[in-house]
């Protein structure tokens, strides 16, 4: 195999070992997504239980409320047969109907607390069954996560054997240029050059002369540009 052929299935590989390494930085994170939806969809639920948590506070501390004004009507009702002057009767009647409109606006509130407290718990049975279905789901979205996970470090693991293998074949100083330019260029340090004779990295014009050395293909020769190693690539 020649020098360029060697160039160009290295460079092969290391576009390969580029996608991998890429997918196994990827996969990862999608993961971490699926996680962190657990978690919101978990504190959505927790959301609900502490507003459903607070309305029975509330609701027991109005239900004291209504055991007191009781006891208070009572009271005052018992002070009409103990009250020696009309003046003073009409005063605990007025305070008795005072007392039976907050004990209505109070029962208008313990109605709506517990409307609400039936509100709230059916909409935790249906946050907490999205939350398990999400949970069901992601499960299996991670396992396939995983597998591809597996594979790819694999496949990675080997492409960079057979990689570090084709490398041993080129002489040191062309394996160094060609690893110098595939550092600076993005990845990319072998192009092809075809009928339109512009650099398939750069995209500037090859001179005929170096389109002529390609198409003899016996040199290696640079785009010069962008540095990069230059091959003639018939049209299809």
């Amino acid at each position: 195999m020649s020098e360029l052929q060697t160039l160009i299935h290295l460079q092969e590989y290391d576009a390969r070992i580029a996608g991998l390494e890429a997918e196994v930085a990827r996969l990862p994170k999608q993961i971490e997504a699926l996680q962190a939806s657990l978690v919101e969809a978990k504190k959505a639920v927790d959301t609900i239980k502490a507003r459903l948590d607070t309305t029975r506070k509330e609701l027991r501390a109005k239900e004291k409320d209504l055991d007191d004004i009781g006891v208070k009507r009572a009271k005052s009702e018992a002070r009409l047969y103990e009250v020696k002057t009309n003046t003073e009767y009409s005063a605990v009647l007025a305070e008795i109907e005072n007392i039976k409109a907050l004990k209505g606006r109070t029962e208008e509130e313990i109605l709506a607390l517990m409307e609400r407290q039936e509100s709230l718990a059916l909409e935790i049975r249906e946050a907490e069954a999205r939350h398990r279905t999400r949970e069901e789901q992601a499960r299996r979205d991670e396992a396939v996560i995983r597998q591809k996970l597996s594979a790819a470090e694999q496949e990675l693991e080997g492409v960079r054997g057979e990689r570090a293998s084709l490398a041993r074949e080129l002489p040191r100083g062309v394996l160094g240029d060609y690893e110098r330019i595939l550092k600076a260029r993005g990845g990319l340090a072998v192009v092809a050059v075809s009928s339109t004779a512009v650099c398939g990295g750069c995209r500037v014009g090859i001179r005929p002369q170096a389109v002529q050395e390609l198409r003899a293909a016996q040199d290696l020769l640079h785009c010069e540009s962008c540095g990069r190693f230059l091959f003639w690539q018939e049209p299809a």
